[in-house]
């Protein structure tokens, strides 16, 4: 049985409509650009990502829940929807239902998230996932083969075979080419991911969105907008240390194949690590204990 949170002070409506208008605004600045792309028929290997990598559509990520606990008063139950219930005090999520009728994905991914925590970070990868997923291909069979790769593939495949590969990450193994996966030290499988996910990931930290979006309504959606954001930034620092040349989108590369983007982006990593941990433990906490 998961213990209740302690319930926190009912919210007047100026302040959850306040709460409301700062998320969607928020949401909104990073909504715009990508919504007048799709329009245009255009294209953005590092601002898209999110939208099209993930399933949690635009409308979805601007609508703002309060999460678990909170009371609005004055809110119209039509309003939020189903999971919603009128109280004497105010309109409240029905956490009890949310939470029975997810019980098994909410399990796993509580599971996955004090797993991944319990976990030291291994900063030694140097983002050569993303080299394995362009491992002996052509620049026309790359999946971003609008945009051109910094080095020739072979050089492309000398620095793979060089620095080798240590990804633990399932969803990004799976892309890997199919000479790159012998290369890789591990393999990754669905299964094995509550094992082998841990904190110094670059993708296991952008999936917090993940898990934080498919935890809602239970989790307010600034915590899911938090994510977001945290995620836009790692989806930047994953892509300039990839072999493809964006700087013509303004983005310099971190050259990995060096020693000085090897230490640059282990940098980076340590710090995208430690605000993830963050994100991580507000998860669990607004999940409550068991």
């Amino acid at each position: 049985m998961t213990a209740a949170l302690a319930p926190a002070a009912p919210l007047d409506v100026a302040d959850w409509r306040a709460r409301r208008r700062a998320h969607e605004e928020r949401v909104d600045a990073w909504l715009a650009p990508h919504l007048a792309r799709r329009r245009a028929g255009a294209k953005h290997p590092v601002e898209d990502f999110l939208f099209t990598y993930y399933s949690h559509r635009p409308a979805q990520l601007r609508r703002w829940h309060p999460g678990a606990g909170v009371v609005l008063r004055g809110a119209d139950p039509a309003e939020f929807g189903r999971d919603y219930r009128a109280t004497a005090a105010g309109l409240t999520l029905d956490t009890a239902a949310v939470r029975a009728r997810r019980a098994e994905s909410v399990g796993w991914i509580r599971t996955l998230l004090a797993a991944t925590a319990g976990r030291p970070a291994h900063l030694g990868c140097f983002g050569m996932h993303e080299w394995a997923m362009v491992y002996r291909q052509t620049q026309e069979e790359v999946r971003h083969n609008a945009w051109p790769l910094r080095l020739s593939p072979a050089g492309t495949a000398a620095v793979v075979e060089e620095r080798g590969v240590r990804c633990s990450h399932f969803d990004a193994y799976r892309f890997f080419t199919a000479p790159a996966r012998p290369l890789n030290q591990l393999t990754p499988t669905r299964e094995r991911q509550h094992e082998l996910e841990q904190p110094g990931c670059l993708h296991a930290n952008m999936d917090l969105y993940r898990w934080a979006y498919k935890l809602s309504p239970l989790v307010p959606s600034e915590l899911v907008a938090d994510a977001f954001a945290l995620a836009r930034e790692i989806r930047t620092l994953d892509m300039r240390a990839s072999p493809y040349d964006l700087a013509a989108l303004g983005y310099p590369p971190v050259r990995v194949e060096t020693p000085e983007g090897r230490a640059e982006y282990a940098a980076a990593q340590r710090g995208f690590a430690e605000r993830a941990g963050t994100l991580r433990a507000r998860l669990l906490a607004a999940l409550g204990d068991d």
